[in-house]
């Protein structure tokens, strides 16, 4: 055989690989985490959100760094310092063939506070907006006050067609019963516990993805998911366990991305029991939660060691966090630091706070949701235990996890204290101190996610003043300020951001993404 055959076959053979047989231009990804549904407002949670940008678009897109973009929205503009308008984009339809038009949009915008028993709702994206329908291919939002992050907001969630927002379930969507989505691709299969299919939308009206059909496997054990990698039986997969990394970016057959995501992984406790569940004095008898004390709160934030999570068992693949967004992220402030870790420090606060020989306390956790989240809650109980309180834990599968820990049978949180993670859904600090640290309050679309009910009259005053500056350099300093006066009082207790690693076949580029999500669209060949 020739050099030039030779090279032929070879290119040949590389090409069937990526298409397969039969040229069907297939791509296969290993997820590290599976959806808790396929309703695209059921749950703000970045797989979901994730696989939802396939299928259900929003008005407004992020790009990679979470920059805003055109979506169905192709424009937008404040008419006044309350009024935004948006410009819907022409010629696009539905996978049933009907039209998108304004009446979709507010069928949306009614659905997304309605969905029954969701574990964290989108609501608070909208709370105090009305709507109002121009004409068919315009939309005015209407504030009560100032609200420069309307846009921002918009990009969070999907739209869906007016019939599937009126008259599907969540558990309608997970049948894959509606035909209402816009995107590139469309649902085609669902077994939970195991995948995800998608194939392309031929009728989008955007850029035409690289791919005819679109399998994402549910492979949350991280060997596994590189088992696949090196097996051949992925094309792709993310999550990249630190401990692979350099075995990975040496093997001649993958390539690796990597992108400092803005996700931390923080403690949430709770702050709103005058007795906590899984909190007893050492001899097991009931105490006052002492969670509710700053000194408390102060003194287990300073017994972690950040430092050490980092190099030992993240390997590197992350770094010590200070707030809920990285500081290059808007609306940070450049004077937090990661708390140092001070365990002398520690044991004399907590015996200022009255608990000089501590107490007895259960952690709980998600297993295979973040990156190493079991070790990093066992690392993180024994130096509980070193402080002086004597630590149990245990691990959950995510979706109980994030059940219970949202709301228990009695519909409040059910755990004292739990590790968790939060992915920003947009590219300023301001969504995410909402949700996280704001005083719940599902009518007005605060505290979405505050699973330890964390409330703090100055933080809420500071940052609705904040969410009502249209000012940027202004806001800007306010959400510093907010931040502040959050992790000064420890709301919350952040420990590292994670970075984002993807791996591929050679032949195959990823787009590496802040928010983490592993987008189809931005896999090419």
């Amino acid at each position: 055989m020739t050099t030039t055959l030779r090279q032929l076959a070879l290119a040949t053979a590389a090409t069937l690989a990526l298409t397969g047989a039969a040229g069907a231009q297939e791509l296969k990804v290993g997820l590290s985490a599976e959806p808790s549904s396929l309703d695209p407002h059921y749950h703000n949670l970045s797989p979901n959100n994730m696989l939802t940008e396939h299928v259900f678009e929003g008005l407004v897109n992020q790009d990679p760094k979470q920059a805003l973009e055109p979506g169905l929205a192709e424009s937008w503009k404040a008419v006044d310092d309350t009024t935004w308008e948006f410009k819907l984009r022409r010629g696009v339809k539905f996978f049933d063939g009907s039209d998108f038009t304004a009446d979709d949009v507010i069928a949306t915008f009614k659905r997304l506070p309605a969905v029954p028993r969701s574990p964290s709702s989108f609501a608070p994206f909208i709370a105090g907006l009305t709507t109002e329908k121009v004409d068919s291919h315009t939309i005015r939002i209407k504030t009560a006050a100032p609200a420069p992050l309307v846009p921002t907001n918009l990009s969070t969630f999907g739209i869906v067609s007016k019939a599937c927002a009126e008259t599907m379930s969540t558990e309608d969507f997970n049948a894959l019963k509606c035909q209402g989505g816009t995107g590139p691709f469309k649902y085609t299969e669902f077994k939970p516990g195991d995948r995800v299919v998608m194939e392309r939308n031929n009728a989008y009206w955007g850029k035409k993805p690289d791919w005819e059909k679109v399998s994402f496997r549910f492979l949350t054990a991280a060997p596994t998911r590189v088992a696949a990698m090196l097996a051949g039986d992925v094309d792709v997969i993310e999550g990249v366990p630190p401990s692979d990394m350099a075995r990975l970016k040496t093997n001649a057959n993958l390539s690796v991305v990597e992108e400092l995501s803005n996700r931390v992984i923080y403690f949430h406790m709770d702050h709103f029991r005058e007795t906590s569940p899984f909190i007893t004095a050492k001899d097991g008898s009931p105490i006052k939660n002492p969670l509710r004390d700053v000194r408390v709160r102060q003194a287990l934030s300073m017994a972690i060691n950040r430092q050490a999570i980092v190099e030992r068992i993240m390997e590197g693949a992350a770094v010590p966090a200070e707030q809920v967004l990285p500081a290059s992220f808007f609306g940070t402030s450049k004077t937090l630091k990661p708390t140092a870790f001070d365990l002398a420090g520690a044991r004399k606060l907590l015996a200022d706070a009255g608990y000089p020989n501590g107490f007895k306390m259960k952690m709980h956790g998600p297993n295979g949701r973040y990156t190493n989240d079991t070790k990093i809650i066992e690392a993180v109980a024994q130096m509980f235990t070193r402080l002086g309180i004597d630590t149990e834990l245990e691990t959950i599968p995510p979706a109980n996890f994030f059940t219970r820990a949202s709301q228990g049978a009695n519909g409040e949180p059910e755990f004292s204290f739990i590790l968790v993670g939060w992915g920003a859904g947009t590219g300023e600090t301001s969504g995410s101190l909402l949700a996280l640290l704001g005083t719940f309050d599902r009518a007005k679309g605060s505290g979405g996610a505050n699973r330890g009910r964390y409330s703090n009259k100055t933080f809420d005053d500071k940052l609705a003043e904040a969410l009502r500056t249209v000012d940027d350099a202004k806001r800007a300093v306010l959400l510093a300020e907010v931040s502040e006066i959050g992790m000064k009082d420890v709301g919350i207790i952040p420990t590292h951001y994670q970075t984002n690693a993807w791996a591929s076949k050679k032949g195959i580029k990823v787009t590496a993404r802040a928010d983490e999500y592993t987008l189809a669209m931005g896999i090419s060949r």
